[in-house]
């Protein structure tokens, strides 16, 4: 049987291309705080940690070490799932900010409203709530 951890979270990295030195989507679209940036020389992003809701993840650029860009996997390595109180709101919010409508929100028979945006970066969100 495995150890229990006391303190246990789930913290996303993903991937982009090296040379990217604007990661400003994730706030403009979803209010996302930068808890800390490492650049490189050149003002680039080498790894950021961001927040959204206290929900931590980590923007890192891709090295050989780590190789899971979405340009090299016809575009997805995973669908983040971020549950908001106004679907709507925050799917246009993050198209304004840049992102591309892959599915639009709506109503769904197990009880989501539920749309999907891939970020500039090529990351898939699915912008989330339970109904009532």
């Amino acid at each position: 049987m495995p150890t229990k951890i006391a303190s246990f979270f789930f913290a996303p990295e993903l991937y982009i291309n090296n040379g990217v030195t604007d990661i400003s989507f994730y706030k403009n679209a979803f209010g996302a705080t930068e808890n800390l940036c490492f650049k490189n020389d050149d003002g680039s992003i080498h790894v950021a940690e961001l927040s959204i809701g206290g929900a931590i993840f980590h923007i890192h650029e891709i090295t050989s070490s780590h190789f899971f860009s979405p340009d090299k996997n016809n575009g997805c390595t995973c669908c983040i799932g971020l549950f908001v109180l106004d679907v709507d709101l925050i799917m246009n919010q993050a198209i304004k900010a840049g992102a591309f409508e892959i599915s639009t929100a709506q109503d769904y028979d197990y009880g989501y409203r539920q749309g999907m945006i891939k970020d500039p970066f090529g990351h898939y969100w699915q912008i989330q709530k339970k109904l009532p």
